[in-house]
This record gives C-alpha cells, structure tokens and sequence, in this order.
C-alpha cells in the first residue's frame, strides 16, 4: 500500500481575466474572477488515485486558500480521494511561492507519514511551477518534475516518464518523492455518484461557523463534532494547528515584489500582404529585424 498526498489549488479563472480585476499592488482581485480547480492538480489527482486502484492506500488532498477553498476539496471527495485539509488563515494572505511552500511543507508534517506526493507542474494564475520544487526541498525529500506517465511502482521505488526539451527521459526514484505532473499527462476521471450523494453536505470550520452565526441553538463544536462523526467533516489547519514562524508566512514571509503592473491593449492598425513565397518570407524577416521586433 501506498499513501499519497495530493497538493490541489482553487484559481481564478485566468480565461476572464482583464485589468478591472488588478489591484494597484499589480496582484489579482481574486473575488472578481469566478475560482475553478486548477487542471494540472486534478490531473495529479487522478494520478494518486490510479496508484491507490492499483496497490491500496489512502489518498489525501491539500489546499493552501481562503475559506471558499474547500469548494475544490469537495470535488477531490467526489473523485475519491480519503481524507481532504483546508489550510485557511489570515496571516497566509499574500503568500509568494516561497512562503506557500513553506506552509504548505508544515501542514504536510502535521499530517503524518506518506509515500508520494502529487502537484500539478504549475499553477495557472502564477504559472512559475515553483510550489512542488520548494515544497519537496523543505522536506527533504527528491522530486521528480514534468511527470507524464508511471511505468512501474514496487520495492519502494517508482520509476516515471518525463518530459524533456526534444524527448523524454526514464527515471527511476527510491519513495518517498514529489512529483509534478504534466496537462494531458491523464485524463480525469468523473465524480462518483455514489460519492457526490455521501459527500454533497462535506463542511469545513468556516462553513460551520456561518451556520451557527445568529442560530442560538447551534454551536460549532458540536456541529464539528456531528461532521466528524458522520466523516463528512472538512479538516481545517490554521496558525494554531501548524507549527509555522508567522515571519515566514503570507506577506511578510514572501520576498517576491511586483513592480509594475502595465494593462496592455492590442489595437488593429494597418496591414500588410506577404506573399507565400521565399522572397516575400525573406522582406517580411528583414522588416521585423528592421523594427526590432526580432
């Protein structure tokens, strides 16, 4: 058997994106754009899924975000992961990669013992495909990135294909290990039905908490100890749960300083033909080298 930890990512929808919803500190104004679950993680998902099919284990899904997080850990039950954390907490706002890897490094530890850690290879709203590495070196722990198929998994070792410039390569590693996996590297599977009915009503904290606001006869700690009970109860790690140095977390644990945000608009203007010949194609090169452009 084979325990896996699948770290997951609510996004905002990028497709949408347009300067109304840039701050002035040139990061994006998450509550105007509608929050999807990144592909490449639900993608890593399935992956973690297929190992537990094949050899047994239990699966567990984590999520760095606000509280409307948890959306995305619902849709990791729905697919069949075990067991789903919600890390939520003011001081982690404004998180860089090197302060998300950080915490998310903690929340790890406080979970317990795995064999394999699945990340997508990026992120679409930062695209830097940094959290997986860092996340592995804080853990001690290798990494294998660009992951787009495992070919065997036996005697503690894995050995996966990834994806190089031009190729591919075979690797082999010893467990336990991170690895990013690739869009396309799998397909998806679809919620279970069976799942979607059992864990429909899954709650986190925060849910809770809103429903005991202004309900005299509802109290949280009984209606966590009620969804636990029932198993349909979304944990919820906050500063108090991991043991984290506040200076490294959100902000000020974030190095990362955007300069200047710039909203560029691309306007028609006059065009040109070329004609498909190897002349035209060679005039057409010298004028691009002419403007700079190449």
């Amino acid at each position: 058997m084979y325990n896996s930890i699948v770290l997951v990512k609510q996004v905002p929808d990028t497709a949408n994106i347009s300067g109304k919803v840039m701050k002035d500190d040139g990061t994006v104004n998450r509550a105007k754009l509608p929050a999807i679950f990144n592909q490449e993680d639900k993608i890593a998902l399935e992956f973690a899924l297929q190992v537990k099919d094949k050899f047994g284990g239990k699966v567990s899904a984590i999520t760095m975000g606000p509280p409307r997080a948890s959306d995305i850990l619902r849709e990791c039950l729905y697919m069949g992961a075990d067991t789903v954390y919600c890390v939520t907490d003011r001081k982690f706002a404004g998180a860089d990669t090197l302060a998300t890897s950080y915490v998310l490094s903690e929340a790890i530890k406080k979970i317990g013992k795995f064999d394999i850690i699945f990340g997508g290879r990026q992120a679409i709203d930062g695209d830097t495909a940094q959290v997986g590495p860092q996340t592995a070196e804080k853990l001690g722990i290798p990494q294998i990135t660009y992951a787009e198929e495992i070919l065997e998994l036996k005697d503690r070792k894995i050995k996966i294909k990834r994806k190089i410039d031009g190729g591919f390569e075979i690797v082999e590693c010893e467990l336990p290990v991170l690895i990013t996996v690739l869009k396309g590297a799998a397909e998806p599977r679809p919620f279970s039905s069976k799942r979607l009915m059992a864990y429909k009503g899954a709650k986190s904290l925060s849910d809770l908490e809103k429903m005991a606001e202004g309900n005299s006869l509802l109290y949280v700690d009984n209606l966590v100890q009620e969804y636990k009970e029932r198993n349909i109860f979304i944990e919820t790690l906050t500063t108090d749960d991991i043991d984290v140095d506040p200076e490294r977390c959100g902000v000020k644990g974030s190095p990362t300083k955007v300069h200047k945000v710039e909203s560029v608009v691309l306007a028609g203007g006059k065009h040109e033909s070329i004609e498909p010949t190897k002349d035209g194609i060679s005039k057409l090169v010298d004028k691009l080298i002419e403007d700079r452009i190449f």
